[in-house]
C-alpha cells in the first residue's frame, strides 16, 4: 500500500523519539502503531510485537500462524514465529538476549493497551538487567499527523462512505429498517474495496446524542422518523467517517431548519481548523454557538476526534486527540478528524483534514437533512 520511502520516514520519526528518551530499542505492541511502523497488524489472540533498534534492522515476533500474512504485508525481513505452546514474552526475551539487548534501555509506550501489567512483569523477570523506559503516548504521537499518501488512503475510504450514504438515501422510505440500511452499506463497502463490511451505527434517532451509539434495531421507519446513518469504512486500516440524518416523510417539527443551523455552525468550526489553532478554540466555535442558540441544553461530548489507523483493538474511536473545552494542544497540518455534532435526532459529521488555511472535507455527501420518499 505504501512505498518504502514512507516507512523510512516513519522509522526516522520513531528513532527520533527513542533518542529523546535515550532508548536503545523500541518495543512496539500497540496495534495501530504496529500497522503504522511495519505495515502489518493483527489481533492480540496471542501477544505480538515488533522491535526497532536505534541502529540496525528491526524484527517482528508473532504467532507462527500469522507469519505468512505478515510477510506479505510488511517491509521487515526478519520475522520470528512461535508455536501456540510457547509463551510470547519468553520468545521475545530470548530474541533480545540473542541480539545483544540483555541490559538495554528498552523503550515502550506504557499506555499501550497491549503493554499490560502482566507483560511488563514478565519482561522484568525474564530480562532483569534491562531497563524499561516509558515513552508516554508515543504510539499515538508518532501517528498524529498524516502524510499525503496516508491522506490519499483516507480519501479512498471517504469515497466509499459517500457512495454508501447515497445508496441508503435512495433506498430509504416508510417501512425501511436500520438493518436493511446496514446490509446495503456493508455490501457496498466490500465491493468497493473496504477492509471489511463493518458499517457503524445505523438507528432510528431520537434525542440530542444518546442515539449516536445505539444498537442496531429491527424497527421499521414510519412517517416523520429519522434514520441516523454513521458510516465507518476502512481501507488498509485507515478509516473515514460520515454521519447524516435521513427524514422519512413530512418535516412536521422543523428539523430541516435545525439541521441547517447545525451545519452552518459546523461549517464555521471546519473553517477554523487551521494548523496552529488551539484545539479548545476550534471546539468553542461550534460548542458555544450550539448552546447559545438553544439547539441543545447541554453538550457533554467532544466535537471531533482523530481519524487514521484503526487496528483490531479495544477502542473503536481514537480519542488520543479530541476537540473539547480543556484541550490546550494545537492542531497541525495533516491531522485528520471526525468532526461531528448532533441535536434533536440529527447527527451530522465529516472527515476533515487540517491545513494551514482551515479544514478540508474529505467526505463529499451534500450537507443537509436528507429526505426520503414515502
Amino acid at each position: 500500500m505504501f512505498e518504502k520511502a514512507e516507512f523510512a520516514r516513519r522509522v526516522a520519526l520513531a528513532r527520533e523519539a527513542m533518542a529523546g528518551a535515550d532508548a536503545d530499542i523500541l518495543l512496539v505492541d500497540h496495534a495501530e502503531c504496529l500497522a503504522w511502523l511495519t505495515g502489518y497488524t493483527v489481533s492480540e489472540t496471542m501477544y505480538r510485537a515488533a522491535f526497532l533498534p536505534r541502529e540496525g534492522e528491526p524484527w517482528f515476533v508473532l504467532r507462527e500462524l500469522d507469519t505468512v500474512p505478515c510477510r506479505a504485508a510488511t517491509w521487515i525481513d526478519d520475522i520470528v514465529g512461535f508455536a501456540d505452546t510457547a509463551e510470547p514474552q519468553e520468545v521475545m526475551a530470548g530474541e533480545l538476549a540473542a541480539r545483544g539487548f540483555t541490559g538495554a534501555r528498552i523503550g515502550a509506550d506504557f499506555q499501550s493497551y497491549a503493554f499490560t501489567a502482566h507483560t511488563f512483569a514478565r519482561f522484568g523477570a525474564l530480562l532483569p538487567e534491562a531497563r524499561f523506559v516509558d515513552l508516554p503516548r508515543v504510539s499515538d504521537r508518532l501517528r498524529a499527523t498524516k502524510s499525503p499518501p496516508e491522506i490519499a488512503v483516507i480519501e479512498r475510504a471517504a469515497g466509499i462512505a459517500d457512495e454508501a450514504m447515497t445508496a441508503i438515501h435512495s433506498a430509504a422510505r416508510e417501512g425501511f429498517t436500520p438493518r436493511g440500511a446496514s446490509a446495503l452499506a456493508a455490501g457496498i463497502f466490500v465491493r468497493r474495496g473496504a477492509d471489511t463490511g463493518d458499517v457503524g451505527p445505523i438507528v432510528r434517532a431520537r434525542g440530542d446524542n444518546g442515539f449516536l451509539h445505539a444498537a442496531l434495531g429491527e424497527d421499521r421507519l414510519g412517517d416523520g422518523d429519522i434514520l441516523h446513518v454513521e458510516l465507518i469504512p476502512k481501507v488498509a486500516n485507515y478509516s473515514a467517517r460520515l454521519m447524516r440524518p435521513i427524514l422519512v416523510g413530512a418535516d412536521r417539527e422543523g428539523l430541516g431548519a435545525v439541521a441547517d443551523r447545525l451545519i452552518a455552525l459546523q461549517n464555521r468550526q471546519i473553517a477554523a481548523m487551521r494548523s496552529g489553532i488551539e484545539a479548545c478554540e476550534a471546539d468553542a466555535v461550534l460548542r458555544e454557538a450550539v448552546l447559545a442558540e438553544g439547539l441543545r441544553k447541554s453538550y457533554s461530548n467532544v466535537s471531533a476526534y482523530m481519524l487514521g489507523l484503526y487496528g483490531r483493538t479495544p477502542r473503536t474511536s481514537d480519542f488520543s486527540y479530541t476537540l473539547k473545552p480543556d484541550a490546550r494542544w494545537r492542531l497541525e497540518t495533516g491531522m485528520v478528524f471526525h468532526v461531528y455534532t448532533s441535536a434533536r435526532g440529527l447527527g451530522i459529521s465529516e472527515t476533515v483534514a487540517v491545513t494551514p488555511e482551515g479544514g478540508r472535507r474529505l467526505t463529499r455527501t451534500p450537507r443537509r437533512l436528507l429526505r426520503a420518499d414515502l
